[in-house]
């Protein structure tokens, strides 16, 4: 080491595990063909800036003021940056690569992404899964309006129907579609806050249609599918769909009926170890066919689960016991003398109140009773004597009584863990229609995943076109890390390894995620001497765990390759 080298630490963490994704992606490319500079005098191109807040999302979910100092952390090259490019970063640049992806084809743009991950890392598109959620955004958004912004409509931030149980809050409706292989993230849009679920999906169908080159991929989506127009449009056009049959269909009120006095040819479809408990029962899955078709004259599936039973005879029963402990309390309110509730009407009132809000007015009959108390009072001033005159004031007490309804509890008993899916195709078997609506719940995970783990919400940011752009960037982490976890499990399966010792203690992970191989290489480092014209001198590298190196053999990535990993540059 010569005198004037000074020793440069830099940190590497999942950098070059990302950046080797992301070279499969070729986003670097598509935003240099997309999201062009324009400007010749731009020191930082929209390609540069796209990039820089993608591995932001990723790893570290920092404001756009604070990411010039997250990103000095590390070397320039592994954030895709040219030499002296972390002198660049401030937040009026890194915003202008915003508005420069906001003005670009972002429909083009993610379908020549979407087709080329598909192509390069084989994605079963047989079975497609689509399913919404909100972004809750906190603030007024009054220049949310679904103005136009250079020409280009933007999105209207309001009120709606919140998924995150915010009503009092603005939003925007997030709708993903993801392949069952994976659960990679095919398709995203974003709608404004006030859409309807039901709206949306010929819109979403036809756009997969385009994107997939294939009708016949089965569609899979929850309750809000289950409408004439959407199961016509999909249907006369060959394609395939599966969704639940909504409670207020009158064919699911047939079916539980005709339950009550018919036995139903139940085949068992599923039988596994329970998964809460050691002890405790088998989960268990059973099907068949209703009699009757839709009006529409698709299949009507009915499944039985063994959880769903349990459950529905917990959630009963707390609802019953709940509405009789209100009432009780109900009563002794009515009997205090300072009640306020002295009329019949009153009473009647908030006894139904109370069924309501338990939940319970299926099971419980409640009934008021009505008695006189008499009170005497003397009718002249003075002291009473034998020949006083006393008036008699009568006033209406009242009481409550209630009673079980046995015969609605044995109709829901009979129904207990039942629910209906309807279908359009004529071959799929119930098994296979099973299999299908389980993966359903897959895609809620990655909605999970965009607000616990990657931290959409709160969106820092105040211009529709900024956060429109900054959404599409979200879709792109998601995809990055679903491919991620696709790659690790699917090697994991081919050596035959059930877990990881990924959790603190080194306790077994047995479906590893993106998010937690990002904190096992978390505190990577490379360190240089670097000599007075910038050249390096010699280079050291901390010593990898063998966890972090078998999750290195799994990725097909060499230590060598790891501590070398480089963001791979395109021509601009």
């Amino acid at each position: 080491m010569t005198p004037e080298s000074r020793f440069v630490s830099k940190a590497l963490g999942p950098l070059p595990i990302i950046n080797a994704f992301l070279d499969q992606l070729r986003l670097e490319q598509f935003f240099h063909q997309f999201v062009p500079a324009r400007d010749p005098r731009l020191k930082l191109t929209p390609a540069e800036g796209l990039g820089l807040m993608l591995c932001n999302i990723l790893i570290a979910r920092r404001p756009l003021y604070a990411m010039s100092d997250w990103a000095i952390r590390f070397d320039e090259q592994m954030l895709g940056l040219p030499p002296g490019g972390l002198d660049l970063i401030n937040d009026d640049r890194v915003g202008r690569s915003l508005d420069a992806l906001f003005r670009a084809d972002r429909a083009a743009m993610l379908t020549a992404i979407v087709v080329h991950a598909i192509e390069t890392f084989d994605i079963d598109l047989s079975e497609l899964h689509n399913d919404s959620t909100t972004v809750t955004f906190t603030g007024r958004y009054q220049n949310a309006r679904g103005q136009k912004v250079q020409g280009i409509p933007t999105l209207l931030i309001t009120n709606g129907f919140n998924k995150d149980h915010r009503p009092d809050l603005k939003q925007l409706l997030w709708i993903l579609t993801t392949a069952a292989d994976g659960t990679i993230p095919i398709w995203c849009s974003v709608n404004d806050g006030n859409t309807s679920d039901d709206q949306t999906h010929i819109r979403t169908w036809d756009t997969l249609c385009r994107v997939t080159g294939r009708t016949d991929f089965l569609y899979v989506a929850d309750s809000k599918l289950c409408t004439k127009e959407n199961m016509e449009h999909i249907t006369s056009r060959n394609g395939r769909f599966l969704t639940v049959l909504p409670k207020t269909r009158s064919e699911d009120a047939w079916f539980r009926e005709w339950l009550q006095t018919h036995p139903a040819a139940w085949i068992e479809l599923s039988r596994k170890k329970n998964s809460r408990r050691k002890d405790g029962p088998d989960d268990v899955y059973r099907g068949c066919e209703s009699p009757l078709r839709s009006v529409e004259g698709y299949r009507i599936l009915w499944i039985w689960s063994s959880q769903k039973q349990a459950l529905d005879r917990v959630l009963r029963q707390e609802r019953i016991e709940r509405a009789v402990e209100w009432i009780e309390q109900l009563r002794e309110r009515i009997h205090s003398p300072r009640s306020r509730l002295r009329t019949r009407g009153k009473v009647e009132s908030a006894a139904a109140i109370i069924l309501e809000k338990a939940h319970a007015e299926r099971w419980i009959e409640i009934t008021v009773e009505v008695s006189e108390e008499h009170r005497y009072t003397q009718a002249t001033a003075g002291r009473p004597g034998k020949n006083s005159s006393f008036r008699r004031q009568t006033r209406e007490r009242f009481d409550l009584t209630w009673r079980i309804k046995p015969e609605a509890l044995r109709y829901d008993d009979r129904c207990d863990g039942i629910f209906p899916l309807i279908i359009n195709d004529e071959k799929l078997s119930l098994e296979q229609a099973l299999d299908a609506y389980k993966h359903q719940p897959s895609i809620e995970k990655r909605h999970e995943q965009l607000k616990s783990v990657l931290d959409v919400m709160p969106v820092n940011l105040k211009s529709p076109a900024r956060i429109e752009a900054f959404l599409f960037l979200y879709f792109l982490a998601l995809l990055t890390e679903a491919l991620m976890e696709r790659a690790l499990r699917n090697s994991m399966k081919r050596e035959k390894i059930t877990s990881l010792p990924l959790y603190p203690e080194g306790r077994a992970c047995k479906a590893p995620t993106a998010n937690r191989i990002f904190e096992v290489f978390e505190d990577v480092r490379r360190h240089q001497l670097v000599r007075p014209d910038d050249s390096i001198e010699h280079t050291y590298c901390d010593q990898l765990t063998d966890v972090q190196r078998t999750v290195l053999r799994l990725f097909g990535q060499s230590p060598a390759a790891y501590f070398a990993g480089k963001r791979g540059r395109a021509d601009a």
